[in-house]
């Protein structure tokens, strides 16, 4: 192993030459404001496992290192942190065998090898194979930003041999005050207010942890136009590319008219929809497809852009005055129930939304193996439980397990043709979920 090599490893892991101080190294890893997360348990579960990888993906700054050193807290100097941004790393993991012989040979106590952004390194999913399929008996975990490279590079790679976690922005469950949900008057007026101030500022850790949020964020948009999309996804126009995400923010809950999208960025529809698609890869935006079991007067095929967090999409579009001043409350709701939705249920369940040709819509819709719930969205102050003609024609047409309507005044629970439907505060969503056929598949 070459000399200056070894002195890179003991620079990014300093503990491997001096073990005792792994933990003031850790301390210094994590945020003084260490805010748990609902992937912890499942990930602390994967790193048991030797010959093979935790793949954890998501958006810049979603707390992806941090959830990965805080479940390495407590095991002990045996672990190398390789930053996969340095080239003198990328070069070194080029071939798994050599990669092994020196791990063995020059750190035989590593037993643990940690990857940061691992979708820098040049076919990161047969890298990782090659790792796993070596057996000898070293546990790894991987953190990847931009899914479009770990994603491609990986999913196939390395099928049965990893764990794959997606970790977004905090959401409102993991923000909630320890103990608030169901505990009272006062903490549910706290949850509320939490609920409130996420609408607008969404959940990014550095964000909303920072004395200056708002710069904060912008720096936050500036990396994911300027490095992310220039320099990894090779987006050839940047104004174009930043122009059709301010678009999307606008658009949020609305049916994407890629014709008409890409005619108002000026550029065709087939580079439209690639840098929709690469949006959708660096976790800013998720599709949702229309739920359709072959009733009559469906539609059936178009979809919708959310993004998976406030703040970002306010950041696009919108700006970030309080929620009662805003004439984008309606958007604003909408979109926070379906990144919540993606934060706090597994990707087995998915989440679409129903439409008729008449136009008679549900906002969200819950579907697992015959299970179904529908969720509707109103930015209003309900004070008597109504059901639109749309949650009407749903419940003919499908009976769901259960039916909810957000809403920002009334909680009220009953059952209408043997449906049970809950009116709540958005607040409550999770405790709705949790009710409901969709609770063994929470985070």
């Amino acid at each position: 192993m070459e000399p200056r090599l070894r002195a890179l490893v003991f620079r990014l892991s300093p503990w491997l030459r001096k073990p005792e101080t792994w933990e003031s190294c850790v301390a210094n890893r994590l945020p003084a404001g260490l805010v748990p997360r609902s992937a912890a348990p499942r990930l602390q579960l994967a790193l048991q496992r030797k010959n093979k990888v935790s793949l954890v993906v998501g958006p810049r700054q979603s707390g992806k290192s941090t959830l990965v050193w805080s479940c390495l807290a407590a095991r002990g100097p045996d672990v190398m942190f390789l930053n996969c941004e340095e080239l003198a790393v990328r070069e070194w993991c080029k071939s798994p065998a050599m990669f092994l012989g020196d791990v063995k040979e020059s750190f035989p106590g590593v037993g643990l090898v940690f990857f940061d952004e691992v979708q820098r390194l040049e076919g990161a999913g047969l890298v990782l194979k090659g790792l796993a399929d070596a057996r000898q008996g070293l546990t790894f975990v991987a953190t990847g930003s931009s899914s479009y490279e770990a994603k491609e590079g990986t999913r196939e790679s390395i099928a049965g041999r990893a764990t794959r976690l997606s970790l977004y922005p905090f959401s409102l469950r993991e923000l909630s005050p320890r103990g608030v949900e169901g505990a009272g008057v006062v903490q549910d007026e706290a949850l509320g207010e939490t609920c409130r101030r996420q609408l607008v500022a969404g959940g990014y850790p550095e964000a909303w942890l920072s004395q200056d949020p708002e710069e904060t964020l912008m720096e936050l948009v500036d990396t994911c136009v300027l490095k992310d999309a220039s320099d990894i996804f090779r987006i050839k126009r940047p104004d174009v590319f930043d122009r059709l995400a301010g678009l999307a923010a606008q658009q949020v809950g609305n049916l994407v008219n890629l014709a008409e999208w890409s005619a108002m960025c000026g550029v065709d529809a087939k580079t439209a929809a690639s840098y929709l698609f690469v949006l959708e890869q660096m976790h800013i935006v998720k599709k949702t497809h229309v739920f359709a079991a072959g009733k009559r007067k469906e539609v059936t095929s178009a979809w919708k852009a959310y993004f998976l967090d406030n703040r970002m999409r306010n950041a696009l579009s919108g700006g970030f005055a309080g929620f009662n001043a805003r004439s984008d409350r309606g958007q604003l709701l909408e979109n926070w129930v379906f990144s919540e939705l993606t934060k706090l249920l597994l990707p087995q369940v998915n989440v679409r939304y129903w439409r008729t040709r008449s136009g008679a819509e549900v906002d969200f819709v819950l579907a697992h193996r015959g299970a179904i719930v529908g969720i509707e969205v109103k930015c209003s102050e309900l004070h008597r439980p109504e059901l639109s003609r749309s949650l009407w024609s749903f419940i003919e047409a499908y009976h769901p397990d259960a039916i909810g309507v957000v809403n920002l005044g009334l909680n009220h629970v009953e059952s209408r043709g043997g449906t049970p439907i809950h009116w709540f505060e958005p607040h409550r969503l999770a405790d709705f979920l949790a009710c409901t056929s969709v609770s063994p598949f929470l985070t």
